[in-house]
């Protein structure tokens, strides 16, 4: 059984969602490992992880839509202001949402959907540099 760690820097442009897919699939490659485990861990409290569909670009749309109606960003509404109106929804998102994800490995590659993707859910208005951790295990 072997074990590799990665620290991924993901640049965002704000709310929304970054497909991180390839750059972990380039990783995976690169263990040379056929068989195993990832885990993928978010080191934040106001940006998640998902996997969706990549082929249509409404769906990420319609799910960023849906969060603004299922968590509104509105002033007062929230006792933690301190970083911004957006702070408070952002972490209300992140719970509703995934900081972990664990996907199969088999054949070098993580085992996905042919219409799935990896994102990044950035919940805060304003860009930002997240680290996502990367652990594989496998042989």
């Amino acid at each position: 059984m072997r074990q590799a760690l990665h620290r991924l820097t993901v640049e965002t442009r704000g709310k929304g969602l970054t497909d991180i897919s390839g750059l972990i699939f380039d990783w995976i490659a690169a263990q040379r490992i056929e068989t195993g485990l990832l885990t993928v861990w978010c080191r934040h409290t106001s940006a998640s992880l998902t996997v969706q569909e990549n082929a249509d670009p409404t769906v990420r749309a319609d799910i960023l839509r849906f969060f603004e109606a299922l968590v509104p960003e509105e002033t007062g509404r929230y006792a933690h202001e301190d970083e911004g109106p957006d702070d408070m929804p952002a972490h209300l998102r992140t719970m509703l949402t995934e900081t972990q994800i664990s996907i199969p490995v088999a054949d070098g590659r993580p085992v996905f959907g042919t219409w799935q993707g990896l994102y990044l859910f950035e919940h805060r208005r304003q860009p930002h540099r997240r680290e996502i951790v990367l652990h594989l295990m496998g042989e």
